[in-house]
């Protein structure tokens, strides 16, 4: 009888890899509506009447856009931008991460064409969370003639937008898986990360936080103050040594200084002085006149 051992597991390839995470992270998950340019990128429509994605473009896509970013020499040269809160610790992790510049929240209105303002800035390439959230920096870049990478949903316009990634762009974990992997290949394209190696960065630092949860994260994180016991009047001999235990607080005490008597007015015998009042006063001898009599000094003569 012939015995039959079960076939290992077949290793997934990197672009399978990839795939399963996107699964996992619903990047795969569109909405009910879609754009005319959307739909050579949808798979199906399911029985609800939500349009599925097709990843395998999703994935080609994102190696486009990769080789693009690595084609400019200098990485401050790409701004990449989100307007949602979903996105916005994203684009920070993948500006930290690559090297190019962020802006995080609001797009100040003139950005990419007003010479005057402070933040003014000529990017050459431009990337993007949503398009219909970041409208208003797509129309400065087609006007500035910069080219445009974004996140696509099935419903989001395709109007200025150079390289468009099919992909779910209103989830949390997809944002932050989407940006994960641009970022992967792009250091891997780049030498920094060998192919078939894995990031020792995890994706979860891509994904928007609670701020509630992030709170209470640090306060369970921050050191807590240590507990103090209460005196209870009296400790045991085993904490207190028991020498000179029974002494009285008044041995420890130093005798009292004796206070110097102060001399009096009247000059009375016993008292002593001491400074410039110790010497004795001059005795004045009493003025004679003739006749032998002395004189008594009364009055004003005193």
């Amino acid at each position: 009888m012939a015995t039959t051992t079960a076939a290992p597991p077949r290793q997934l390839s990197d672009k399978e890899a990839d795939i399963q995470m996107m699964l996992a992270a619903e990047v795969h998950l569109g909405t009910k509506n879609c754009d005319f340019q959307m739909e050579r990128y949808v798979f199906k429509r399911r029985n609800d009447g939500i349009y599925i994605i097709n990843l395998g473009k999703t994935w080609e896509k994102l190696q486009l856009a990769a080789r693009v970013i690595v084609a400019i020499e200098n990485p401050k040269d790409i701004i990449v931008q989100s307007a949602r809160p979903y996105g916005q610790r994203a684009v920070l992790k993948f500006a930290q991460h690559t090297g190019v510049n962020a802006i995080a929240g609001r797009h100040t209105p003139g950005t990419f064409t007003n010479q005057l303002q402070t933040s003014f800035n000529e990017p050459r390439l431009l990337i993007l969370t949503d398009p219909r959230t970041d409208h208003q920096p797509i129309k400065e870049a087609a006007l500035g003639n910069i080219p445009t990478i974004a996140f696509c949903d099935t419903d989001s316009p395709m109007r200025y937008v150079d390289i468009g990634i099919p992909a779910n762009n209103k989830g949390k974990h997809s944002i932050g898986c989407l940006f994960w992997l641009l970022a992967r290949m792009v250091l891997q394209m780049r030498g920094s990360l060998r192919p078939g190696h894995k990031w020792d960065v995890m994706v979860d630092l891509f994904f928007y936080r609670e701020p509630e949860e992030a709170k209470e994260q640090e306060e369970e994180e921050a050191v807590q103050a240590p507990e103090y016991l209460e005196y209870s009047g009296g400790l045991g001999g085993d904490q207190w040594p028991t020498q000179g235990a029974e002494a009285s607080w008044s041995a420890d005490v130093a005798p009292a200084i004796p206070a110097i008597p102060a001399a009096g007015w009247t000059g009375e015998p016993g008292a002593t002085q001491e400074g410039w009042d110790a010497a004795p006063a001059p005795v004045v001898p009493a003025p004679i006149v003739e006749g032998g009599a002395p004189v008594v000094a009364s009055g004003w003569d005193m």
